[in-house]
């Protein structure tokens, strides 16, 4: 708060997960910014001011994720269980690899692998978790050099068992509703809801008479849809699944509405979100 008083400043980058029993070196700075080369492992800054009276408490600051997409390799899943065989083909031989996996950065592990083809085997994996799968190259394998000599060289997720999502999307609206037509929209499912890789949603729609059309199959982009072909003066009602490799999920709620006889209606908004009982 008095920073005038403050002589510099303590500053140590943590790597997550880390196996190694070494406490991360500290740096001291005299400036409020330092510029650090990193691989794309989770990391955890802890920030200090010191002056004549001493140091201040921690300030922790977590990296955020990168983006993987322009890393050089691609890394190959294989799913046995609750085991998964992980390969990839290094465009050069490091001294190691170090591979990293977890459903997220509070629960990460990290393994050295020290081998010219990259083939190594994980287990106890959960089925209907997403996991996340980081190789890293380096030809420094202590590790406590790993922060200024590992290049990351691919990034994949993987389910060992996919599911089927365990509840519809949330926020069905029904827009712009006309004599034949009417627009859809809802928003996505959230990612642990999915329990697997999302391959798209269906709308499965009826009239007051219980004749049911045909569903509609759209990609797992997409978040809304406009009826078409629908009767004038006509109640409908509307329902929405996701679904992955694995089969499909809940249907939402039943949405309904009324196409007018004449022109358009004003824009009729109903939104009822789901959540798990």
């Amino acid at each position: 708060a008095q920073s005038e008083n403050v002589l510099g400043y303590f500053v140590s980058m943590e790597r997550i997960p880390n196996s190694c029993s070494h406490s991360p070196n500290r740096i001291s700075l005299k400036d409020r910014k330092i510029l650090v080369n990193v691989s794309m492992a989770h990391y955890r800054v802890n920030i200090s001011a010191y002056n004549e009276a001493g140091e201040s408490p921690r300030a922790v600051y977590i990296v955020p994720e990168f983006s993987g997409t322009d890393l050089p390799g691609q890394i190959h899943v294989k799913s046995q269980g609750t085991k998964a065989v992980i390969t990839w083909t290094p465009e050069y031989n490091p001294k190691c690899f170090v591979v990293d996996w977890g459903t997220g950065k509070e629960d990460m592990y990290m393994k050295i692998v020290t081998m010219a083809i990259g083939n190594f085997t994980l287990d106890n994996f959960q089925p209907y978790k997403l996991y996340k799968i980081v190789v890293h190259a380096s030809d420094v394998c202590q590790c406590e050099s790993f922060i200024r000599h590992e290049k990351t060289f691919g990034v994949t997720h993987f389910y060992s068992v996919e599911g089927v999502p365990r509840t519809g999307p949330a926020n069905v609206t029904i827009l712009n509703i006309t004599k034949h037509s009417a627009l859809v929209k809802w928003t996505e499912i959230a990612a642990e809801d999915c329990l697997g890789f999302l391959q798209g949603y269906r709308i499965s729609y009826t009239d007051s008479s219980r004749k049911k059309s045909p569903a509609v199959t759209l990609n797992s982009s997409t978040t809304s849809y406009r009826l078409i072909g629908l009767k004038e003066k006509t109640t409908y009602r509307v329902q929405i699944s996701g679904f992955t490799n694995a089969g499909e999920g809940p249907l939402t709620l039943s949405q309904p509405f009324s196409t007018p006889k004449y022109g358009t209606v004003d824009p009729l908004c109903i939104c009822i979100s789901q959540h798990e009982s």
